[in-house]
């Protein structure tokens, strides 16, 4: 009885000890931080993220001898969205960019003077690693009505949702000769241009034939876009378009050059500025002597809210 009574005291102290034991392996265990084995060497296979911008400016005047409105304000907002997938020899790039803004002053009331609506998606298959064999699609086109204002009094429709559009389908090969770099050429692709508004196809603008809405271009494509961090607060991001159009006047070139520079004064406050320019042989300009086209400039310096997402 008495050996009974030892191995059973000395069982209870062993079972006690054992999950003593694995409560403190428990507790060691809790503690520990998880580490990416360095084994792995998979990478995600989406990368998302975007920008938005928000900028305003209001002046004011009051017998001010110099002249100039009472009052005015510009509104900007810039929104920039990406999608990008990889996997193996596959990728797709997928980006949209939205640009709208408005100004307000007491003589000229309110006009808009930035609008814009732009989807890009290109798929590629590597060949090596800086060339892929692509196909591209872009889509571009504006939100709202546009007008030109021959006076301060008198306005003329110059454009409207899906008036113009351009639609765009090229394969070709993707080249990225170093890092945030892409030079894409296609010597095969076909454009559309649509313009949907009847009273803008009835004047028969932007190249669309007098009372029709599509135009069909088949011509040379080429798009180099290109990202880059000058500075810890500077960062720059341009997109070089070129097309030329093998069935009318291949020797003139459509460009479309946007330029976006950003200045970070703070986590959410930053200055922007942006540079575009545009030519297009086939929209020509309103007006006593502007019936032929002529290259679009536009430049807007703003400060404000920025989120990085």
């Amino acid at each position: 009885m008495k050996a009974f009574l030892t191995a059973t005291l000395l069982l209870f102290s062993v079972v006690l000890f054992a999950q003593d034991q694995t409560i403190k392996n428990l507790q060691t265990e809790g503690t520990k931080k998880i580490e990416k084995d360095a084994a792995d060497t998979a990478q995600k296979t989406w990368k998302k993220g975007g920008i938005f911008s928000f900028n305003i400016a209001q002046s004011s005047l009051s017998n001010w001898a110099a002249g100039g409105d009472d009052f005015s304000m510009s509104l900007t907002t810039y929104l920039n969205l990406y999608a990008y997938y990889k996997k193996g020899k596959h990728s797709w790039d997928n980006t949209l960019n939205v640009n709208l803004a408005y100004i307000n002053s007491t003589s000229l009331g309110t006009r808009k003077n930035d609008d814009r609506f732009d989807i890009l998606s290109k798929y590629g298959y590597a060949l090596n690693p800086k060339l892929n064999l692509s196909a591209l699609f872009n889509f571009r086109s504006q939100m709202f009505k546009g007008y030109n204002y021959p006076t301060d009094n008198t306005k003329e429709l110059s454009s409207d949702f899906l008036s113009p559009a351009y639609v765009l389908l090229s394969p070709g090969l993707d080249y990225h000769p170093v890092k945030n770099l892409s030079i894409f050429l296609s010597p095969a692709s076909v454009r559309w241009t649509i313009v949907k508004n009847d009273s803008l196809s009835a004047k028969g603008l932007y190249g669309v034939d007098t009372g029709k809405h599509v135009k069909t271009e088949f011509g040379a494509f080429a798009t180099i876009n290109y990202t880059a961090n000058i500075t810890k607060a500077l960062t720059y991001t341009g997109r070089l378009d070129l097309f030329s159009n093998y069935l009318k006047n291949p020797q003139n070139i459509d460009v479309n050059f946007t330029n976006l520079f950003a200045v970070k004064i703070s986590k959410v406050i930053s200055a922007t500025w942006s540079i575009d320019l545009i030519y297009d042989d086939d929209a020509k300009l309103f007006g006593p002597g502007k019936d032929a086209p002529r290259t679009q400039f536009k430049s807007v310096v703003g400060a404000g809210l920025m989120v990085k997402f």
